[in-house]
């Protein structure tokens, strides 16, 4: 076990400076290979009317005129050891883990995204809460029910929920749930848990149930369709032949075997919302890492769009991590080695 766990951390901190390699070479490699000069980069992060002076600094400050692989050396470095920032007479420090600051905020990006990041884990824990609960014991019962009435009326459901895009129901939702019957506040409303925990709950659950709803037909699809495949395997009709409880066949033997790809798709569908989830937080105007960003590639904030891709990818190969040493415990016919 220890082994396997050292592998994966070695796995984990490759496969992130990689993510970070091709995010840099995106930014910075790229434009030079479409043609253009460090000087038209330095002057898309100046503004309008840039002047021969700034590009210059920016230049200087943002270490443009050195090759790219310096650059990619630099920002690994500001990660592991923290680096200076000079602003004219004053040196600011950023400590390590430094991702830089925001070319247009001037904000330090660590900062901002455990600004937002608060926002972003109440959304994706709290669907996730959901869509688990919902999703798992609706595919349990169809596929204990297989062909009934039940079964056929939340397949219909959950295909739906598939095939409906989240701006799609999200708007939806808004339009009658909000603006219609005035049950839940508007769009734009999110509140901090810390400033009032009743709006804070008011404000998300409808980005609760409209992203739940997406991610809870998925899980009831292929909850069924692994207790099917595992109520006929021999054990469990050894189980019954045993005597055992049928309620205890279902949820000790059946239930934890078909868990087993259900946690692997958990890992990765959580790790990307909490990255962000794009749509449904532009969707409801919730100020968390996914609306942070479209916001930072629209103004072309590199330093931000590094920070948010690197949350992003330590987030799903952390919580991936934690799936694959928790097989063990689901699923007694896993060892890992």
């Amino acid at each position: 076990m220890f082994a396997y766990i050292i592998r994966r951390l070695i796995g984990a901190v490759v496969m992130l400076l990689l993510v970070s390699l091709v995010t840099f070479g995106i930014f910075f490699w790229l434009p030079k290979l479409a043609g253009q000069t460090t000087d038209q980069i330095a002057a898309s992060y100046v503004g309008k009317a840039p002047t021969a002076e700034a590009i210059q600094d920016t230049k200087e400050r943002l270490g443009l005129d050195k090759p790219v692989v310096v650059q990619y050396g630099n920002y690994l470095k500001a990660l592991a050891v923290g680096k200076d920032y000079k602003a004219g007479p004053v040196t600011d420090h950023c400590p390590a883990p430094c991702m830089g600051y925001s070319f247009r905020s001037s904000q330090p990006v660590l900062e901002t995204l455990l600004d937002r990041a608060p926002a972003t884990l109440s959304l994706a824990i709290g669907a996730a809460i959901v869509w688990l609960g919902v999703g798992i014991s609706t595919g349990v019962v169809s596929a204990l029910r297989r062909g009934s009435v039940w079964d056929r009326a939340s397949m219909i459901i959950a295909l739906a929920g598939v095939s409906l895009p989240i701006y799609f129901t999200g708007l939806v939702s808004l339009a009658l749930f909000s603006y219609t019957f005035k049950i839940f506040p508007g769009g734009g409303s999110y509140t901090s848990v810390t400033d009032n925990p009743l709006r804070w709950f008011e404000a998300l659950v409808l980005p609760w149930v409209t992203l739940a709803f997406l991610y809870a037909a998925m899980y009831a699809r292929l909850t069924r369709a692994g207790m099917l495949e595992t109520m006929n395997e021999d054990y469990i009709r050894t189980a019954r032949a045993k005597g055992l409880p049928e309620r205890t066949v279902v949820t000790k033997h059946a239930l934890r075997a078909s868990l087993t790809p259900i946690m692997t798709i958990f890992g990765l569908d959580l790790g990307l919302l909490l990255g962000g989830a794009v749509l449904t937080e532009n969707t409801f105007g919730i100020p968390g890492l996914g609306r942070l960003a479209i916001d930072s590639i629209r103004s072309g904030d590199l330093p931000m769009v590094l920070g948010v891709t690197l949350l992003t990818a330590t987030s799903i190969i952390v919580i991936n991590l934690i799936v694959d040493l928790l097989y063990a415990v689901v699923d007694p016919r896993v060892r890992l080695g």
